[in-house]
């Protein structure tokens, strides 16, 4: 459990690939359709070298997103490059099982040099031309997502965090249950889980398929909105009043009583009789520090304020799923989804 974190950055890498996924996508979206308009010419060049790589639907290779793409586009690709021959030949092969792929992709199941800067010079490209213009955008969504999950990591620990990704994610210790296009189980045994936001993940997440890297599951980030944390005083001034509920927001950093009068825009008198009400409600608690009453949410206080339902998530029906060693793995894609396991 100490071992599962949230990844610190976006990941270019998986975003190129979930992304060129969704560029193939015919279902309409507000937030990508415009973007899918923005491809231009450098990209589509691109586009030939990484389309078979990358298929719609189904498996693609894990070398792909190698882990050292957290570090940033440049260290994604260069352990992308420094890829072993084996491995390359190997998870060729089994997307070559399912697809049709050109000769170009024979001479990078080879090793060949050339081949490999072929295909660097391809992820550069694609991600300056079709990634780059929007990543701010990306970056801030995963960033808030990250944010929102941390922070409920660090108030009330791991179990709480997973706990808000109810009902993409299912935790019920000590399992975690995705919903996914096929069923599998991933035995993480004791190396904890990397859980990766994305901005253009759709509906299911995706994990590596080899169970001897790092254990990821790379999720849908959650949206930025007026539905979100992003605005939860205005959610809850009708039920608790506005400066009350100004004064709950902002416990979601833990405060002193003067630090939460500034924050909140209040008196320090009067930020001490709202803490005092919503302590008494059970909504945060309060400790003692030398001269100072520091002020924290409580789990229920986190709950109202996230819209996290209160309790474990109640379990699905109940089946076994069967254990697929070699199963194709995807992010969305039509049919009935099985289930991902994680222990």
């Amino acid at each position: 459990m100490a071992r599962t974190r949230i990844a610190e950055e976006p990941d270019p890498l998986w975003e190129t690939v979930l992304s060129l996924q969704q560029l193939r996508e015919k279902s309409r979206e507000p937030v990508l359709d415009g973007w899918r308009r923005r491809r231009c010419e450098r990209g589509a060049r691109a586009l030939s070298m990484l389309s078979p790589l990358m298929p719609s639907r189904g498996y693609f290779p894990d070398f792909l997103t190698p882990a050292e793409g957290s570090g940033g586009l440049e260290c994604g690709i260069d352990a992308v490059l420094a890829t072993p021959r084996r491995q390359l030949r190997r998870e060729l092969t089994l997307l070559a099982d399912h697809n049709p792929l050109p000769s170009e992709t024979g001479r990078l199941a080879e090793g060949e040099t050339g081949a490999l800067h072929r295909l660097g010079r391809a992820l550069r490209e694609y991600h300056a031309s079709v990634l780059e213009p929007g990543w701010p955008d990306i970056a801030s969504r995963i960033e808030g997502d990250r944010r929102h999950r941390t922070e409920t990591q660090c108030r009330l620990g791991t179990e709480e965090m997973l706990r808000t990704f109810a009902p993409l994610l299912r935790w019920q210790s000590p399992v975690l249950c995705a919903d996914y296009p096929v069923d599998r189980d991933v035995h993480l045994g004791g190396r904890g889980l990397l859980l990766v936001p994305s901005f253009f993940c759709r509906r299911t997440p995706v994990a590596l398929l080899d169970e001897t890297l790092w254990p990821v599951l790379v999720y849908p980030a959650r949206p930025l909105g007026p539905d979100t944390s992003a605005a939860p005083g205005t959610r809850l001034a009708p039920l608790l009043g506005h400066t009350r509920a100004a004064v709950l927001e902002a416990l979601e950093t833990p405060r002193t009583t003067s630090e939460l009068a500034r924050c909140a825009g209040v008196s320090v008198s009067s930020a001490s009789e709202h803490a005092t009400v919503l302590r008494r409600a059970g909504l945060i608690a309060s400790t003692r520090q030398r001269h100072h009453v520091r002020h924290t949410l409580t789990q229920l206080g986190n709950h109202l304020l996230t819209g996290v339902v209160v309790g474990r998530t109640p379990p699905p029906s109940v089946h076994r799923p069967s254990r697929a060693a070699a199963s194709p793995r995807g992010c969305g894609g039509g049919g009935p989804h099985g289930s991902e396991h994680v222990s």
